[in-house]
């Protein structure tokens, strides 16, 4: 029982000494309460918004912007990763172009945006696709060019072929390293609407914590970061229960 115990319990030992330390210090008065509020002042900030909800309006404006830009990010990349994993010519005519791109800071992107898409919810979705994609590309081309060429020909031995070989062998062999990509561009994902959600706007996490910054509302500001590290935590959850559900027959994930 105790073997079963203590796994769930670790990972949880830095989270809950981090909140009993923050109180130590807040009761103690070490550091001033307008900097770093009391746990207690904090979620009684949260309670108000709670109920208010006002909190669940933003919140439901920063998921639905993250999912958006992680679908078309995400889906773009799995595109140009399997095509490029596949086609030599399509990896020639597009990677170059694709490296030179992902090395330009999507953030230093946000004043040619603003142009283009102005201040509207097309330029925040923008921005997080443009984070999410690369990750993506790169984990997914990996994937497809790191198949054992063994198993390939032991497909076509079987007389598999086109869309039956992608799909029996070409994909399973890549999902390890797509999750991989993944799982990172979840968190890319996060930050870039953190900044994202800077540029004028009046709904989303990230306008609540602009706001709650020009009225020196540090407890609201601490409930926006609190609130990103659980979106973060929970996306990246949902992507490992998808990784053990679908390779269930790796041998990294055989119980």
């Amino acid at each position: 029982m105790n073997n079963k115990i203590i796994p769930k319990i670790i990972p949880w030992i830095i989270p809950i000494g981090t909140v009993i330390v923050w109180q130590i210090v807040s009761a103690n008065e070490w550091v001033s309460t307008r900097l770093v509020p009391a746990p207690f002042t904090v979620l009684t900030s949260f309670y108000h918004l709670v109920m208010s909800g006002e909190l669940f309006y933003h919140m439901e404006i920063s998921l639905a912007r993250a999912l958006i830009g992680l679908l078309i990010g995400g889906g773009i990349g799995f595109i140009l990763g399997i095509a490029n994993g596949l086609s030599k010519f399509s990896y020639l005519f597009t990677d170059t172009s694709l490296q030179m791109v992902r090395n330009i800071p999507n953030l230093a992107l946000i004043p040619l945006v603003i142009i283009w898409f102005g201040i509207d919810e097309g330029a925040k979705v923008f921005l997080v696709a443009i984070g999410v994609m690369f990750p993506i590309y790169i984990n997914t081309l990996h994937g497809i060019k790191n198949i054992d060429a063994g198993f390939i020909e032991m497909g076509k031995m079987y007389g598999l072929k086109g869309w039956a070989l992608f799909k029996e062998i070409l994909l399973p062999g890549a999902l390890p390293s797509i999750f991989v990509g993944l799982r990172y561009a979840l968190g890319i994902m996060w930050i870039t609407l953190i900044v994202a959600e800077t540029i004028a706007t009046s709904r989303g996490v990230g306008y609540l914590a602009m706001t709650a910054q020009q009225f020196m509302q540090s407890d609201i500001i601490l409930i926006t970061i609190i609130l990103y590290a659980l979106f973060g935590k929970v996306a990246d959850l949902i992507a490992q229960w998808g990784e053990r559900k679908a390779l269930r027959w790796h041998k990294s994930y055989i119980k």
